[in-house]
């Protein structure tokens, strides 16, 4: 590191007194330098000094900062400077960006002193799905690992709540799905007891969970990222509850097509009630006292606020709340206002322990509710969404390519926010509160199970937008994956550059990743194939459902697509039928284009997205591909981070190419279905089986890659699989997929109209 700013440097400290990421930092960065591993304290003058403001025993930081929020370096003659910033959670990051990613200009400021300030106050994982939740079991995780690199990434908290185990201990009855949506986002009752719910589950599991809720929080602890829960509550009690207090019971949650049984919450307003929710509350914050956050999502999985309009049964709860005969706004108004004393509760109880903590409300369920809680933030209690424009589920946004693709707000393809945004913003401040803003940063509800495909430009348009607009806080939905088993993956590193140097160009941010990785020589070819990806990734139809978390839902690189489903035998389709979230009644079973009660699309759209994904994404796909396999073979030497996005380039074909063909499916067979003319439905059958052609060739290429490329390029368990998660014995069930579609291919296009009526 002879041309570094820090060549004249010879000794890294940190100071005893500070908190415990100085020392992480201060090792990171002399590990990073050459340098001996730093000893606290001391006091060479000549040292360069690692911390944060207020904390150590040295004097840190700018002489006046020109904000609250800042990180400070400077180096001088013989070395001797400091690497400051004024919170914990803004150092690792910056200590790393400093010794490997600065800007010339940057460089330059460093004899002065460089003051750079964060984008964003808080920037945090949001349902960190590797971590936590449901890909927690993905073969290859190190947690560690994922931890650190959050930290190095710039964000600011850690998700810390995940099960131990690999599926959830919850109750349910035989054949239904619905105990395996406890799995992800877990709430009090798998952490801690309360006096009402002793006994309820085995204490062991309970301990485990919170033990390991307690390993993530330190491990985040060391890197300076402050720790937080992300959870669905008020979540269902176990039935033996009810049984001992039927008084007690709450809204019925559970989904009437998915569950089995009924699934109820506590009556939340009973003191009873409250008096459970402060003590799990209490006991939580005693096993991790500097829990920064509660992160609430309801009215789905089975929680949900009593009397709320969007629960899954309509309206409905005990008795304490609403007499007969309300209107309708006078029960939308009660049941808000109830839903904000539950926040309160919550928030306060913990800021016995942290009087910072913040309590955060997913805001899309609450369309009649809305403007109540709107009226009810503050004081510790705001709302988090993709859009501040949300009012229900109804997202102000388009696809940037397909216009007529609406409600993309919080994916990849939202990428720029919405002038009307800065208004909403100030108007929900003057009532007292700081909104929460998602952005996608991954795979993670647009492109699963992939891993590691990169999207940096679609990704640094959105951050810079988040930034334009004002926005403070905001939250990477799905987090960043299976980060160990992807190295090379460009999103992080734009994340952490948008984080701390914000109106740095991306193109220089990219540049200097190549480098690094793949060596001088190469990093102009591989910004430019990362270009190509993110082009394709924009071109990319959502397909509703299967475009977020439907593809693994519904096993979609397993299924046979051939014009009946139901053609193949029970028994011949169990391998992927056990696996899917789906009980016996539901549509999906038989069409591809619905679920439970809802058409995903049909016929029409099927055919539109199909065409796009023939015209558009697939040609734009294969030619990079093309593109990336003539430059490595004209190596002498196969260049790693090359293969690497080799080959997650190529499962993105395969997943996009069954993306297209389970488009093409729904307008192949429902256009059989709904037509009478014989020609037109002889041009449907020619259709379908020229999509079972492309379907039978991509699931060998798939099978190929799976075997034979030593890239992770997908979410695989090494548990097991579960409807979130495929296996380890993909390559078999791929091979079982092309025994089934040769042999049933032919069968006569079928949808059974009257699967909703039956019993098993």
């Amino acid at each position: 590191m002879s041309d570094s700013p820090f060549s004249s440097v010879s000794t890294v400290t940190y100071s005893s007194a500070d908190h415990e990421v100085a020392a992480t930092a201060a090792t990171a960065l002399a590990a990073r330098l050459g340098l001996p591993t730093p000893q606290p304290d001391d006091e060479n003058e000549h040292a360069l000094r690692v911390g944060v403001a207020g904390r150590s025993h040295w004097q840190l930081g700018p002489a006046n900062p020109s904000d609250t929020a800042w990180m400070w370096a400077r180096v001088g003659e013989g070395g001797r400077g400091q690497v400051a910033a004024s919170d914990a959670c803004y150092l690792y990051a910056f200590v790393h960006y400093v010794a490997d990613s600065l800007s010339d200009q940057e460089k330059s400021s460093l004899r002065d002193g460089l003051q750079l300030s964060p984008a964003f106050v808080q920037n945090r994982p949001l349902f960190d799905s590797v971590l936590n939740h449901i890909n927690r079991s993905a073969r290859g995780f190190d947690a560690e690992t994922h931890i650190e690199l959050v930290a190095r990434s710039g964000f600011t908290h850690l998700e810390v709540n995940g099960l131990a185990s690999h599926t959830p201990h919850e109750a349910g009855r035989a054949g239904e799905y619905y105990p395996q949506f406890y799995t992800y986002c877990p709430g009090f009752n798998h952490f801690t007891f309360s006096k009402l719910t002793e006994g309820l589950y085995e204490i062991d599991y309970v301990e485990a969970n919170m033990n390991r809720m307690k390993r993530h929080a330190a491990i985040g602890r060391k890197y300076g990222l402050k720790p937080g829960m992300l959870s669905f509550e008020p979540r269902s009690m176990p039935e033996a509850l009810f049984e001992r207090y039927p008084t007690l019971r709450g809204a019925r949650v559970d989904h009437p097509f998915r569950s089995w049984m009924p699934r109820y919450v506590l009556a939340q307003d009973h003191p009873v009630a409250r008096e459970h929710y402060r003590e799990m509350v209490r006991n939580i914050m005693a096993a991790v006292p500097d829990l920064s956050y509660l992160s609430i999502w309801t009215n789905d999985s089975g929680a949900g606020f009593e009397h709320t309009s969007s629960l899954y049964v309509g309206r409905n709860g005990g008795p304490y709340m609403i007499r007969e005969w309300r209107s309708h706004e006078a029960i939308a108004r009660a049941a808000g206002e109830s839903a904000v004393r539950w926040l309160r509760l919550i928030r306060d109880t913990a800021a016995e322990v942290n009087p910072d903590f913040e309590v955060v409300l997913r805001i899309e369920p609450f369309k009649e509710e809305h403007d109540t809680i709107i009226a009810g933030m503050g004081d510790g209690l705001t709302v988090e969404a993709p859009s501040l424009l949300v009012r229900g589920y109804e997202l102000p946004y388009q696809h940037p390519r397909y216009p007529e693709q609406t409600s993309v707000a919080g994916s990849i393809y939202h990428t720029e926010m919405n002038d009307s945004e800065r208004e909403q913003l100030a108007k929900w401040r003057d009532l007292g509160f700081e909104p929460k803003l998602n952005y996608s940063v991954g795979p993670s509800f647009n492109i699963e199970p992939m891993i590691g495909i990169p999207f940096p430009r679609l990704l640094h348009k959105k951050l810079k937008s988040l930034r334009d607009m004002g926005a403070t806080a905001v939250g990477a939905f799905g987090g960043l994956t299976n980060t160990p088993v992807a190295p090379y993956w460009p999103n992080s590193e734009v994340v952490r550059a948008a984080q701390l140097s914000p109106d740095r160009p991306v193109d220089e941010v990219l540049r200097s990743a190549a480098a690094r990785w793949a060596g001088e020589e190469h990093a102009d070819k591989l910004v430019e194939f990362w270009g190509h990806v993110d082009e394709v990734v924009s071109y990319i139809p959502l397909v509703p459902l299967y475009g977020g978390f439907g593809f693994p839902w519904y096993r979609a690189w397993i299924r046979p697509l051939v014009p009946n489903l139901e053609a193949v035998p029970k028994a011949e389709r169990g391998y992927y039928l056990d696996f899917m979230v789906t009980v016996c009644n539901n549509p999906m079973n038989v069409d591809l284009g619905r679920d439970v009660l809802f058409e995903l699309f049909g016929q029409k759209e099927g055919q539109q997205m199909a065409d796009r994904f023939d015209s558009e994404t697939l040609p734009r796909l294969r030619s990079t591909i093309e593109a990336q396999r003539a430059y490595l073979e004209a190596l002498e030497e196969p260049n790693p981070v090359l293969v690497d996005l080799y080959d997650r380039s190529r499962a993105l074909l395969c997943w996009a190419t069954t993306m297209r063909n389970i488009t093409a499916w729904v307008a192949g067979v429902h256009g059989y279905l709904e037509s009478d003319d014989a020609a037109d439905r002889d041009r449907h059958l020619a259709y379908l089986q020229e999509m079972i052609d492309l379907d039978l060739e991509n699931t060998r290429n798939l099978l190929d890659l799976w075997e034979n490329a030593e890239t992770e390029f997908m979410m695989v368990s090494s548990q097991g699989q579960t409807a979130y998660i495929y296996g380890e014995h993909l390559g078999d069930d791929l091979r079982k997929k092309i025994e089934l579609t040769e042999k049933y291919r032919n069968v006569e296009p079928f949808i059974d109209p009257d699967i909703m009526w039956r019993l098993d």
